[in-house]
């Protein structure tokens, strides 16, 4: 799939082989003799970070489709990058027509790869914008772990460089595909009306992040530190940031700290938050106004108020809690319920809402790339999911309200726009377009 004429663009070189029509299960006549896709029509993914979630999640999916290959993976670790490097070779053998998988410690070098259709990114926080925003200049499509950017100003030139330059971005939003709950069939009763106009909105999710305050440690054999760092200011390993011993058997502590991450409430607020986005029908926008509590250090109980009058408080149960005139409904990972219960009993009739159907969200993501259209966790919805809790982190963090304009993407002052970004150490800003 990545040869093409040199007087083409890869999407019209998709168009004209056909390839834009290949259905989610590949035909047998279209297959190799081994019964997998010939390796010109395989999709081929550069993997660019390979820890925790790249080795229990992203690999045992997409090592599963016959349509794809893994041509490259870059990771600064070089346990975790070898550990990888084996995992997928070990898988395609050497029966499957397959090479092996080059490894690098610098994601340009992925991306500079024309044999290379797509980057799958699943980096800390801090390293999502820069690959995200270089991949869709090079005319690679991407698929990048939630939360999907560090601040506000990487959310909107991520959406930029994605329409700009004609991408897929699938946000690694799964719930949207029916991971974990029936999260889609929630947001559709929630708009259909079943308990009336929607007044509350509680998303019980953790706490924003704090300054990283961690002591020195002896520097991790392997590891690419500088690199790890990137963006963020520079300061000696500690092991809490980067695992020591190759893949971490536990969810890295980065997320604690504000350099790296936003915390709990961006690591499951950007699942959850984006669920309350999706019922409420603001995938192109959010809240206006934005109301921390008495208390910002309590990290909990900041208010969103959108312009139709919905307030949403974070805080309350697991998930996302809605109250409408006529009832409430709970949604959260593995459940669903709601007062009056017969507000969820009845199927969906044809005339009620229904919405953009996943239920696997990286065939989603490979299906839209082949099609050339936007997948259900497209780059403005993790985006606009995401600002929203970078907005409530930065209500509890200078502990006062904030007047937001979702369309154009800034505060109503002059000393809050100043928070937008973040500052970069050398040579890491934030590309332009």
């Amino acid at each position: 799939m990545t040869v093409r004429p040199k007087d083409s663009t890869r999407r019209s070189f998709l168009k004209s082989t056909g390839l834009v029509a290949l259905p989610t299960i590949v035909a047998s006549t279209a297959l190799g003799k081994d019964g997998r896709a010939p390796a010109n029509e395989r999709i081929s993914i550069g993997m660019i970070g390979t820890g925790k979630m790249c080795h229990g999640y992203h690999l045992n999916s997409l090592l599963g489709y016959d349509d794809v290959q893994i041509t490259a993976i870059c990771e600064v670790d070089k346990n975790r990058r070898q550990s990888a490097k084996r995992k997928i070779e070990q898988k395609y053998g050497t029966k499957s027509g397959r090479k092996g998988c080059d490894e690098y410690t610098d994601f340009r070098d992925v991306i500079a790869r024309d044999d290379i259709d797509a980057v799958l990114i699943a980096t800390p926080d801090h390293w999502h914008a820069i690959p995200i925003i270089e991949a869709c200049k090079a005319g690679k499509d991407v698929y990048c772990e939630k939360p999907l950017t560090l601040t506000i100003l990487e959310a909107q030139r991520c959406i930029e460089a994605a329409r700009k330059h004609d991408c897929i971005v699938q946000t690694g939003s799964q719930q949207r595909s029916s991971v974990f709950g029936p999260f889609r069939k929630a947001c559709e009763f929630i708009r259909s009306g079943r308990i009336g106009k929607i007044k509350a909105v509680t998303v019980g999710v953790g706490k924003p992040s704090t300054w990283c305050d961690l002591p020195a440690e002896d520097p991790e054999p392997g590891l690419d530190w500088n690199m790890w760092l990137g963006q963020a200011p520079d300061r000696p390993y500690h092991s809490v940031l980067s695992a020591r011993g190759g893949v971490s058997k536990n969810w890295p502590q980065w997320r604690a700290y504000r350099e790296y991450s936003g915390g709990g409430h961006t690591d499951m607020g950007a699942h959850h938050y984006d669920i309350a986005q999706w019922a409420l029908g603001m995938d192109e926008s959010g809240p206006v106004q934005i109301i921390p509590p008495e208390d910002p250090s309590a990290g909990t109980g900041v208010r969103y108020i959108y312009a139709n009058g919905v307030e949403m408080t974070h805080g309350g149960p697991s998930g996302c809690t809605f109250t409408g005139t006529e009832g409430t409904l709970r949604i959260d990972r593995g459940h669903l319920s709601a007062d009056p219960a017969d507000a969820i009993r009845e199927k969906l009739a044809d005339d009620e809402v229904h919405l953009y159907e996943s239920n696997d969200h990286h065939r989603n993501w490979l299906d839209c790339i082949r099609e050339r259209k936007r997948p259900v966790a497209d780059v403005e919805i993790g985006a606009r999911s995401v600002t929203v809790v970078h907005l409530g982190n930065l209500a509890y963090w200078h502990g006062r309200t904030l007047k937001w304009d979702p369309k154009n993407w800034k505060f109503a002052d002059a000393e809050a726009n100043q928070w937008l970004d973040g500052q970069r150490r050398d040579p890491w800003q934030l590309p332009s377009v």
